[in-house]
């Protein structure tokens, strides 16, 4: 900062000792040359900029006939005014410059792979702002970085399992633990087709994040879709005991979407419901048309409900309730979908009575 007019120091980035750790810098010396032929190419501008200020005030001075000690008094004058300017100009150039130092040596930082680093906000106004900019940017790359770190620890878990049963039942056959009958070749096929949903599970999710997901969007009734869907598990749902139910307001609710897209989302959605509603009770589906402008389709259940505070949590990567058996990513899955036909995805849960999930799709 400054003090008094005088330069106290270079900037310290937040929490950082200054100068920056050995191995980030490695143009530290060229970047240091730059800044010092910056300041002698502005030093020298200044000095011939005051040079002619005072030789136009000397010929203006003997134009008009003033000479001796007036001409004198005057030269030293415009030349006392230069002086002032030169160190004005001096100084802002260095609250100039001073804060974009500390940003490089910052980036230096950040490509070595530090991402805690911050800078100091201060200097003009589009330092302040570059500063700032560069604190936002490094802070989403630190998140970022957790990310991709929490996102490796996580596969990697939901992969061992599969893993680990199919290798601990190859051995057992190998070793003549199991026999090798048709159903334990039934149990390896299941256990491959769970490692087999969990990794395209995993690429759809990648590709949703990259913002590379191909929509093939075509007119669709989603009435006539939840129907179909709903077909797929009412085997399922009457094995457990619960009514499973479609509602709609009309008979045809027509959106420009991709059905195959569509389809996965209420998959994820009915097969969440229905595992966590006992029997007795009731899923239903319920398809609405808002005027002509969005249609929603709403999956209600009638099960144990989720604790407030989790309801915030359900679409996160890797979330998963209590006793739950998939791999958590069923609901993520599903809140990208949607967000990639333009529309929302929102949950609602109390404990003891059940919760709904509801999704919108805009008119294209």
């Amino acid at each position: 900062m400054r003090r008094r007019g005088r330069w106290a120091g270079p900037p310290q980035l937040h929490d950082k000792p200054w100068p920056p750790e050995p191995g980030y810098g490695l143009d530290a010396r060229a970047r240091a040359w730059f800044f010092r032929r910056l300041a002698i190419a502005a030093l020298a501008l200044l000095a011939f900029g005051a040079f002619g200020i005072v030789a136009i005030a000397w010929t203006l001075a003997d134009r008009v006939g003033a000479g001796g000690w007036f001409a004198a008094v005057a030269v030293v004058g415009v030349l006392l005014v230069a002086i002032g300017a030169i160190s004005r100009g001096v100084r802002s150039l260095r609250r100039g410059v001073v804060p974009l130092r500390s940003v490089m040596d910052a980036a230096d930082r950040v490509a070595g792979g530090d991402y805690d680093v911050r800078v100091v906000e201060h200097g003009p106004p589009p330092m302040r702002a570059l500063a700032r900019s560069f604190n936002a940017m490094t802070g989403r790359l630190q998140d970022a970085d957790r990310l991709r770190r929490e996102l490796m620890a996580d596969v990697a878990h939901e992969l061992r399992t599969p893993l680990s049963v199919l290798q601990g039942r190859l051995e057992g056959l190998a070793d003549g633990v199991y026999p090798r009958d048709d159903a334990q070749i039934a149990a390896l096929l299941e256990e491959a087709a769970v490692l087999s949903s969990l990794v395209e599970d995993l690429r759809t999710l990648a590709l949703a994040d990259a913002g590379v997901l191909r929509l093939q969007p075509e007119l669709t009734d989603l009435v006539g879709l939840a129907r179909t869907v709903a077909g797929v598990f009412a085997g399922e749902a009457a094995r457990r005991g619960v009514t499973l139910r479609v509602d709609a307001a009309a008979a045809e609710v027509e959106r420009d979407v991709d059905p195959l897209r569509i389809r996965q989302v209420l998959t994820n959605l009915l097969s969440n419901a229905i595992r966590h509603t006992p029997s007795g009770r009731a899923v239903t589906v319920t398809v609405s048309d808002r005027g002509g402008a969005a249609a929603s389709v709403a999956v209600a259940d009638e099960g144990e409900g989720i604790a407030a505070e989790d309801v915030p949590r359900i679409f996160d990567r890797f979330y998963k309730g209590e006793g739950s058996r998939g791999s958590g990513l069923g609901l993520t899955i599903a809140k990208r979908l949607v967000a990639a036909h333009g529309g929302e995805i929102i949950a609602t849960s109390r404990p003891g009575q059940g919760t709904t999930v509801v999704f919108t799709l805009p008119s294209r």
